[in-house]
């Protein structure tokens, strides 16, 4: 994410990564055993951040088990960009498609069964705990923010959100004052977009970059990306946590929102920790509410369906099998999901930001979600062969 697209993620820096500056320990998932080997490929020089191996699907944990037609409307919306690719295997492909049985599971997964081949990918170089040649990788998360808010300033509705000011605009690389100096001054007069009820919950939206504000009659506003004050980011997690406030465990969005509502007085000063302040942008979009934020790839993004990835590892839009685990439950996470979202903290073969949805549920899986996890990029037959 993104230039001129809705979700920014201050640079896509992973929500949990923001408000846990690293500090809490990977999630390391269980590995299955390769039922049958993977080969390496030569072919694949145009993505250098991943080496690809062509495995089976018999690799591909419980894939007979995804309920495909659940993440099929997300297919169809990668097949918006596929279909017009310079690449002809990717428009036959999503030309069959129209031929599928967008209802039946069966039907799904023999069209990619038949059509598809599937390919481990592991890393082209040392990330961090995960070394050259490892087909693991980091898997953390994000999600869209829906808050209640009004037009104006009234009743509980008291922090604003503001759009970039005009003034700034010839020089946007310019430092400019900090979230503190801004708030206190007169620079943002009149540049209010709405004024939401929970101070914490704005900031967590800043962090994301983007999300929806549900106005008093209902209608759903969307907020996207505009720039920011060019301070350096500064996680009050970390705040909170050096002030011994919170314990590691507890530097989640949940555990920051509690202790702001057990201190009050001190939200401010807690919030002024961060000198970042970003601003935001009224999307005029043909998306509908309900669906989910534009990625950087141009269209919207399906919960539990999209992920943000290294556009330098694999092609925009494809399909991907991702094998992890829930955040909160442990359980296995095994789903097919599509390469719909990119950022600059995303680098790597074996990395994926994956898309909760929105409101608060899914803030709450973003928050935690700091896994290991293994991909296997799915590509149309004749590509790599």
């Amino acid at each position: 994410m993104k230039k001129s697209v809705v979700i920014q993620h201050i640079g896509i820096l992973c929500f949990s990564i923001l408000l846990l500056a690293c500090t809490t320990p990977l999630v390391r998932t269980q590995k299955s055993p390769e039922l049958v080997a993977p080969t390496p490929s030569q072919q694949f020089n145009q993505y250098p951040a991943a080496q690809y191996f062509l495995s089976s699907w018999r690799n591909l944990p419980h894939w007979d088990e995804d309920p495909l037609d659940q993440a099929w409307s997300a297919w169809q919306k990668s097949c918006q960009s596929l279909s017009k690719s310079n690449q002809a295997e990717w428009r036959q492909m999503c030309e069959k498609a129209r031929t599928v049985d967008a209802h039946s599971n069966p039907a799904i997964r023999d069209y990619f069964e038949t059509y598809f081949n599937v390919w481990e990918i592991r890393q082209t170089k040392d990330v961090k705990q995960f070394a050259r040649g490892s087909n693991e990788g980091l898997i953390t998360s994000y999600y869209e923010p829906l808050l209640k808010g009004s037009l104006h300033r009234k009743g509980v509705y008291q922090t604003p959100l503001h759009r970039y000011p005009p003034s700034w605009q010839s020089s946007k690389d310019k430092l400019r004052p900090t979230r503190a100096a801004l708030l206190s001054g007169h620079d943002l007069n009149g540049l209010e977009i709405a004024w939401v009820e929970d101070p914490v919950a704005a900031a967590f939206m800043q962090i994301q970059g983007s999300g929806k504000i549900q106005l008093e009659n209902q209608k759903i506003l969307r907020l996207g990306f505009a720039g920011t004050n060019n301070q350096t980011f500064a996680s009050f997690g970390t705040w909170l946590i050096n002030q011994n406030e919170i314990t590691y465990a507890q530097a989640s969005m949940q555990g920051i929102s509690d202790w702001a509502k057990k201190n009050p007085q001190r939200v401010q000063t807690m919030l002024n920790a961060n000198p970042r302040y970003v601003f935001f942008k009224v999307l005029e979009s043909s998306t509908s509410s309900i669906e989910g934020p534009i990625g950087s790839m141009g269209v919207s993004l399906t919960a539990g369906r999209s992920i943000a990835v290294d556009w330098q590892a694999m092609p925009k839009g494809a399909p991907v099998y991702l094998s992890t685990t829930d955040p909160e439950t442990g359980k296995p996470l095994e789903r097919l999901v599509f390469a719909q979202d990119t950022g600059s903290a995303i680098v790597g073969g074996v990395r994926a930001d994956y898309y909760w949805g929105s409101g608060d549920a899914a803030g709450d899986k973003a928050g935690k979600m700091k896994q290991s996890g293994r991909m296997w990029v799915i590509l149309p037959k004749g590509l790599g062969e």
